[in-house]
């Protein structure tokens, strides 16, 4: 659970942290997972961020989950539930490990769909980039013990830029939902 809302500015050790905790977790699911996706604004080169790593075992298909649940368990990982987002399985990392957050999706569902979307799209503009970096800073200060209402802040920009990118009505009206509940 966040204690307080920090925004950093980027920090060359992102990549480098995730690859570690991705080398943890690859073996124990690579013969169910496709890949294990750096997600979030730690993987966007510059970008500001909370210093805490975003990572999505993306699998084949949804009967591939429970599977790769089951695998993560022994080195530590707590299956909390979809929280509210379908496809997107959420975990607590191990005590002992530097925070990240670690989802599980199946390919081509919304849950991982949006994440990479929108990634993508800052790595290729450095100036929506610059510009939700200033958003997250701002809120990050407005909102420092209010994690709900820093999420809702970001709810506009992100859904401007994953409509750009061509997600459906369906699909952005899917992350409102849950973006903007109370």
């Amino acid at each position: 659970m966040i204690d307080r809302v920090v925004v950093v500015e980027y920090d060359l050790e992102w990549p480098r942290r995730f690859e570690e905790l991705r080398a943890r977790i690859w073996p124990v699911v690579a013969d169910v997972a496709l890949d294990v996706q750096h997600v979030g604004s730690t993987s966007v080169p510059g970008l500001s961020a909370k210093p805490i790593i975003d990572m999505t075992v993306v699998v084949a298909r949804r009967g591939d989950v429970p599977l790769t649940i089951e695998r993560l368990a022994p080195l530590g990982y707590r299956h909390r539930g979809n929280l509210g987002i379908e496809d997107r399985e959420a975990f607590d990392h191990p005590a002992d490990l530097p925070r990240h957050n670690l989802y599980v999706c199946p390919e081509g569902t919304i849950g991982v769909a949006n994440q990479v979307a929108f990634r993508d799209y800052l790595r290729v503009d450095p100036d929506a980039a610059r510009r939700y970096g200033e958003l997250k800073k701002q809120l990050a200060a407005q909102f420092p013990n209010d994690i709900d209402s820093y999420v809702f802040g970001k709810t506009d920009f992100v859904l401007d830029v994953l409509r750009r990118v061509g997600l459906s009505d369906e699909e952005l009206a899917s992350i409102e939902r849950v973006n903007r509940r109370s």
